[in-house]
């Protein structure tokens, strides 16, 4: 069998991250804008993409959620823009951030528009590549480990197990008012699935608990909240669907956290790695 070489062209040896230098990574054009997720939290977890992404670009404009561990990979002299969004907060408004996406890249700027988590997994990526596509602005998706499946492998919780489970439902805690989406249909969610993983959905979860409930899911189901996933503060936390009210009148959650209904939390007992000098390493 051939050996494949791992050298320049002059021979030099190459070796880890070094390597990555001679590969034919895309060309981050002036002009373009770049959705790119930068995973759930811990740095370690971007993708290669990402961290071209980084070293290419002009401006990155970021979100509340993007860890500033990451932001460090930009190269010296990119600009930095806040375009933040969280609940309860002032915010940035959206049309305002796509709009500020079309002049920068108008501008002849390289535009890294970096997200938590992935762009289209409750990111608005589809909205603003709306927008981009209205004003004939090119760009690229670059997608992100999402937290609502690498928040629960740092938690010990298999999204999917053969033994518990041959389907997930995603959904989103709260609508654009901050309230329980309504044009969720509860009852069908109640039953459709062994889990459902929840974002956003802390503020508003004994409405949803109620709502489930309501639905037909069983009040013993297990809930797993987890906060500030795969990074070192990460904390979970364990209740059941009826006993949700009481428990948040007396449990102060920090956010944001993933809510993770049904049976794959007996999982959490066997595989609950991420703990001791594990933790202690901020790259993941």
């Amino acid at each position: 069998m051939d050996k494949q070489s791992n050298s320049t062209a002059d021979g030099a040896a190459l070796s880890g991250f070094a390597r990555l230098d001679a590969e034919p990574f895309p060309i981050f054009e002036p002009g373009w804008v770049w959705l790119v997720g930068a995973g759930p939290g811990a740095p370690g977890l971007m993708s290669l993409l990402c961290y071209h992404a980084l070293q290419s670009s002009d401006v990155v404009v970021y979100d509340a959620l993007v860890n500033p561990g990451i932001l460090k990979w930009v190269r010296p002299g990119t600009e930095l823009e806040y375009a933040g969004k969280r609940g309860g907060k002032p915010s940035a408004q959206q049309r305002d951030i796509s709009v500020r996406l079309i002049e920068l890249a108008q501008a002849g700027k390289r535009v890294l528009r970096l997200k938590g988590g992935d762009p289209f997994m409750f990111g608005r990526g589809g909205e603003e590549c709306q927008h981009l596509v209205k004003a004939k602005i090119p760009f690229r998706i670059v997608p992100g480990i999402t937290a609502g499946i690498g928040g629960l492998a740092y938690a010990g919780l298999p999204a999917t197990h053969r033994d518990t489970n041959h389907s997930v439902i995603f959904l989103t805690g709260h609508d654009a008012s901050g309230k329980m989406p309504a044009n969720v249909n509860w009852q069908a969610v109640a039953t459709a699935t062994p889990v459902i993983v929840m974002y956003m959905a802390v503020k508003n979860l004994d409405e949803i608990a109620e709502a489930l409930i309501a639905g037909g899911r069983a009040k013993d189901d297990a809930v797993t909240i987890i906060s500030n996933a795969t990074l070192p503060q990460q904390a979970v936390a364990h209740t059941r669907l009826g006993e949700v009210r009481e428990f948040l009148s007396h449990t102060e959650l920090a956010t944001p956290a993933i809510v993770v209904l049904g049976p794959i939390a007996d999982w959490r007992a066997v595989f609950d790695w991420y703990q001791g000098a594990l933790r202690e390493n901020p790259v993941g």
